[in-house]
């Protein structure tokens, strides 16, 4: 499966479009993670804890979209868009969204 977020891959005309889908995925922050999060706020620096849940939300979105237009039968996914959100109480959870029109190229 191949996504982009072009409206259209060079070379590979569309020849069917599928309709809308979307992958949606919403992760819990953990306790002891925020407590290293908030040391490294203190001091400077980049959260890697923070940031591997991140990569790791965005990937399991953009999977589970795919998985939807192969369901489909599509081969691609075009205008892919990726939102986020945090949702909870303080904050304590964070969404993403993968959203993209499938297609058969």
């Amino acid at each position: 499966m191949f996504s982009t977020t072009t409206n259209s891959i060079e070379g590979q005309p569309v020849q069917q479009y599928l309709g809308l889908v979307t992958g949606e995925v919403i992760v819990g922050a953990n306790i002891f993670r925020d407590i290293f999060a908030s040391i490294t706020d203190i001091v400077g620096g980049r959260s890697g804890k923070y940031e591997k849940v991140l990569a790791r939300a965005r990937q399991e979105a953009i999977q589970e979209m795919e998985a939807e237009a192969q369901r489909l039968g599509a081969n691609a996914v075009i205008g892919v868009d990726l939102d986020y959100e945090t949702l909870g109480q303080g904050g304590s959870m964070l969404m993403v969204v993968a959203t993209g029109t499938a297609v058969k190229l």
